[in-house]
């Protein structure tokens, strides 16, 4: 059997789609053991040699809410100069000044679509957490840096259950209106299907914002993540976010399961014959190896199905 498989094209699919790659960040941030920071540093730099355009690194947050990152400068310094051109998180504006010091070119911020969230991932209010990203993205804009903002419980919230599609829009505007140049609409707890993908798509088109400005970020818990890429791609989106092997979840909300895994998605795109840069054997490659360094089975079903073959 081919670790590809056949190229049947569709009518009407962008020809060509970005991969956003979080493992090394949202990927490791909910990993019970301490990852060491060398593998860290060579899981990044395998991801790069794949062919990954964007690969998010860490996150500058503090070490009490997330210890798993608290190495995060010494990540970047060990990546050295391809390290600055990698995006960072950034939660405030202590996290931005440990970034420009060490001359990062690119971050993003993190808000929430409700208020429960929000006040339990970031300690503020809806409206509170415009107050606080304010001078965080017009300072990084006025250094020169590119800005992405992620919005998370679009499509659903633990505790608040369904999010009002306007409610995400208003909140999405309010960080482009910021000076976010691409905004990653996150289904944080995976409850998303397809028609409300395609809603969502929609109403931030009626509210005079481009596709091209849109990213979708998909979580696996009810296996609708390529269900829900598939409305994206139908919808025109071109950039989606993944996790090789399909790491992570979210450390503030515990029924968030993994990402949708960079193999899958990659499998997935190569059979619609859109292009995505991506060389699948050398990913797959680093997600075997991966999981070897974290001790457990990748939970990506293109990884399961290949491991044995690279």
């Amino acid at each position: 059997m081919s670790e590809l498989p056949a190229v049947v094209p569709e009518d009407g699919l962008p020809p060509r789609v970005t991969i956003y790659e979080v493992g090394p960040r949202d990927g490791l941030q909910n990993e019970s053991a301490i990852v060491p920071t060398e593998v860290k540093a060579e899981f990044i730099r395998r991801l790069v040699d794949a062919g990954l355009p964007f690969v998010e690194a860490t996150s500058f947050v503090s070490p009490t809410w997330v210890p798993q990152l608290a190495d995060a400068a010494e990540l970047m310094r060990m990546l050295g100069e391809t390290g600055r051109e990698m995006p960072v998180l950034v939660p405030n504006e202590r996290g931005l000044d440990r970034a420009l010091e060490l001359g990062v070119q690119c971050i993003a911020a993190f808000a929430s679509a409700t208020e429960t969230f929000a006040k339990r991932n970031l300690n503020q209010s809806l409206e509170g957490q415009f107050v606080m990203y304010e001078p965080v993205i017009r300072r990084a804009r006025d250094a020169g840096l590119a800005v992405r903002a992620y919005v998370s419980m679009c499509f659903g919230d633990p505790w608040e259950g369904r999010v009002p599609i306007e409610q995400v829009v208003a909140v999405g505007k309010g960080l482009l209106d910021l000076g976010a140049g691409q905004l990653s609409l996150g289904d944080t707890i995976g409850v998303g299907t397809a028609g409300h993908v395609t809603a969502l798509v929609r109403a931030f088109e009626d509210a005079g914002v481009a596709r091209d400005r849109l990213a979708l970020h998909f979580h696996d818990t009810y296996g609708q993540a390529l269900t829900n890429t598939y409305a994206g791609l139908r919808a025109g989106i071109t950039t989606f976010d993944a996790s090789a092997g399909g790491l992570g979840g979210c450390p503030y909300a515990k029924s968030a399961t993994g990402n949708l895994a960079t193999e899958d998605l990659v499998w997935f795109l190569t059979g619609l014959g859109i292009r995505h840069g991506v060389d699948l054997p050398k990913l797959l490659d680093t997600s075997v190896w991966m999981s070897g360094q974290l001790g457990r089975p990748s939970p990506s079903a293109v990884v399961r199905a290949l491991s044995g073959r690279v």
